[in-house]
């Protein structure tokens, strides 16, 4: 995204980051990632937000170029993690006269960040509190645990723009539009603000409340049109519900035959008249796209080699992944493989059982080293089980 004007007056000058592998040191971002920040211009100029380190000169040429000379009067806060919050120090240096805003937990945490004198340079907002710059006027709206503490959205009431801080952000330098962006926004969403649906939806209702014509992210795209498709998406993604009906085989195979017991499920489901059916390999598949792909579908089944008495690495980890981000409202199948002591369905179940209204499908499916006959009958019930609803 290059510097350009969100409207006459406020003015885009973040900076994209190409060279990033992994976003937060864990979720591959092949597509790389934008820092988002903003500019107010008015009779009171208000940055919202600096961005990574990784971007900083960049960031205050840009800055600089937007403020055409002019001094910054507000350096609203909305999220500290070091993403955005990086250069706040750099720029309360660069502009002495500028004011902090934030809320009663945005200060500490400044001041756990950097060694800096806030003394006459701060201005405590709480709820639906109001920013007067001119023509505009920011309202401020705490949004605790999306997905940091100190959080909070600001609403810009005359050209009724929503700064969203991580709401609606989606990796990518160069995120699309429209469903292009489901993608990446639901692997962001999921993977990195998934555990807070009930604050999600709290921020929801307040958003219902106000008439937003535009929503800056602090990452991806400006989005502009169609806003009711955007808030739908969060809607079903904060509420846990499906997207699609189908099914996710997940499986964690050691030497091949737990990932082809995988392929024979799928075929035998769509044999049955299942139409949406994908197998994802647990150990090449980044657990933050396979973690997507479990919210993405209504039944999801989890096929797992034993390995030292409990589940093979990649599985083990796909469902802490799960369970930290409150995953519920499915439907799950078990496939265990073991030479000599399958215990993988036992563990997966355990595991489970421990996340919010996980139906587990009878019967599991324990396979002695590879299939057989045995083992495929076994199959053939839980495919029948998990395309007729019998649960």
């Amino acid at each position: 995204m290059d510097k350009y004007s969100v409207t006459d007056s406020i003015r885009y000058v973040g900076v994209k980051d190409l060279d990033l592998d992994l976003f937060e040191s864990q979720y591959p971002v092949p597509d790389g990632v934008t820092y988002n920040s903003y500019v107010i211009l008015d009779d009171k100029v208000a940055v919202m937000d600096t961005v990574d380190k990784r971007g900083g000169d960049q960031w205050f040429a840009n800055v600089r170029e937007a403020l055409g000379g002019r001094n910054v009067d507000y350096l609203v806060v909305s999220h500290m993690e070091p993403d955005h919050g990086a250069n706040i120090a750099r720029l309360a240096k660069l502009y002495p006269e500028a004011v902090l805003v934030g809320n009663a937990k945005t200060f500490p945490m400044i001041k756990q960040f950097f060694d800096m004198d806030l003394e006459g340079r701060t201005l405590l907002v709480k709820e639906g509190d109001t920013l007067a710059l001119g023509k505009h006027t920011l309202q401020f709206f705490m949004a605790p645990m999306v997905h940091w503490p100190e959080v909070m959205m600001s609403y810009e009431q005359t050209e009724k723009v929503l700064f969203s801080a991580d709401g609606f952000g989606t990796f990518g330098a160069d995120s699309g539009l429209g469903q292009e962006w489901s993608e990446e926004a639901a692997r962001y969403y999921l993977n990195i603000v998934g555990k807070y649906g009930v604050q999600v939806q709290a921020v929801l209702k307040k958003a219902a409340g106000l008439d937003i014509w535009i929503i800056c992210p602090l990452h991806g795209p400006v989005l502009k049109e169609d806003l009711g498709f955007y808030l739908e998406q969060y809607r079903i993604w904060s509420s846990y519900e499906p997207e699609e009906r189908g099914v996710l085989i997940a499986c964690a195979s050691i030497h091949g035959n737990t990932a082809r017991a995988a392929m024979e499920l799928a075929q035998m489901l769509k044999d049955r008249g299942e139409t949406k059916v994908e197998v994802v390999d647990l150990t090449r598949t980044d657990v933050s796209y396979a973690v997507r792909k479990a919210f993405y579908y209504d039944r999801v089944v989890a096929a797992s080699a034993t390995y030292d008495g409990g589940l093979f690495p990649a599985m083990e980890s796909f469902l802490e992944h799960l369970r930290a981000k409150n995953y519920q409202k499915r439907t799950v199948g078990l496939v265990e493989n073991g030479t000599w002591a399958p215990l993988a369905a036992k563990t997966m179940r355990t595991m489970f059982e421990g996340m919010k209204q996980i139906r587990v499908v009878e019967p599991a499916v324990t396979i002695r080293s590879c299939m057989k006959e045995d083992s495929r009958k076994v199959m053939g019930e839980l495919a029948d089980k998990l395309r007729q609803g019998e649960f």
